[in-house]
């Protein structure tokens, strides 16, 4: 292997750095302890590297159930506190279908049909949500 890409460990999901943003590819089942092992790589990477997005590619992901969706919506919960954004790319249209089968919204994610579009996607600037209040108007 080249010395500019990190080697594989064993039970570890592969983090890779492009730009400002992190490539997480996942291929087949997420058990519990690779789950946990990548929400806390993941974190630590964010924390250490400062980038502003993590692209989640779940093109290799044959099906879903709620651990898969839940693990989801935590890694994207945890991104957002510590200043970046989350988008899953390569969903199935049987993925998509399963996770609203299963009332899973994932709250906070987005979505993107390929890994290119997901990256242009966090490429764009963050656009404030107004929330709240009571417009006055004027006499």
């Amino acid at each position: 292997m080249s010395e500019g890409f990190p080697r594989p460990v064993a039970g570890h999901v592969p983090v890779l750095r492009l730009g400002d943003v992190l490539l997480v590819t996942l291929q087949g089942d997420l058990h519990d302890s690779m789950a946990f092992q990548l929400q806390q790589d993941l974190s630590e990477r964010i924390v250490r590297s400062g980038v502003t997005g993590v692209v989640i590619d779940i093109t290799g992901v044959e099906m879903v159930d709620s651990f898969l969706g839940r693990v989801l919506a935590e890694i994207a919960a945890q991104t957002e506190l510590l200043a970046a954004r989350t988008v899953v790319a390569g969903m199935r249209p049987a993925v998509a279908i399963t996770l609203v089968e299963l009332g899973l919204t994932l709250p906070g994610l987005r979505t993107a049909l390929t890994t290119e579009a997901a990256m242009e996607l966090l490429a764009q600037p963050i656009v404030p949500v107004r929330t709240g209040g009571v417009r006055e108007e004027s006499p």
